[in-house]
């Protein structure tokens, strides 16, 4: 092989600059803050369609399973794997709840660098945005 020393080096610049993204990012100052969130103000506070856990790991699959079941299947009723059946509503089952858009969607939207497209259908809860 004639070019074997440039070859290499190629090899290594590409490998470089293609691993870049990957080591800039596990240099540990970023660290992932959750927003403070003001929460709803219910009589029981914990009691919501799922856990608090899946609900911030799955909230957009649930709502997008949602609106395929209400719109697509006309199937209204959700039942959580408590067994508990809720109506499937974005208005009048999460936003009964979680009212105040800007403290508490919005946070983690923003946050997150996420733009739902809820509201391309849906209305702001008044006094919100």
């Amino acid at each position: 092989m004639y070019n074997a020393k440039a070859v290499i080096v190629g090899i290594i610049i590409f490998a470089g600059i293609f691993s870049a993204p990957f080591w800039v990012n596990f240099n540990g100052t970023r660290d992932y803050k959750r927003p403070e969130l003001v929460l709803p103000k219910t009589p029981n506070e914990k009691e919501c369609v799922e856990s608090v856990d899946f609900m911030r790991a799955n909230h957009m699959t649930l709502l997008n399973e949602w609106r395929d079941q209400a719109l697509r299947n006309e199937n209204r009723v959700y039942v959580a794997s408590n067994g508990k059946k809720w109506t499937i509503s974005l208005q009048n089952t999460c936003l009964k709840c979680h009212e105040n858009y800007t403290e508490f969607c919005d946070k983690c939207h923003v946050t997150n660098n996420v733009d739902p497209y809820c509201w391309t259908c849906h209305i702001l809860p008044k006094g919100n945005k």
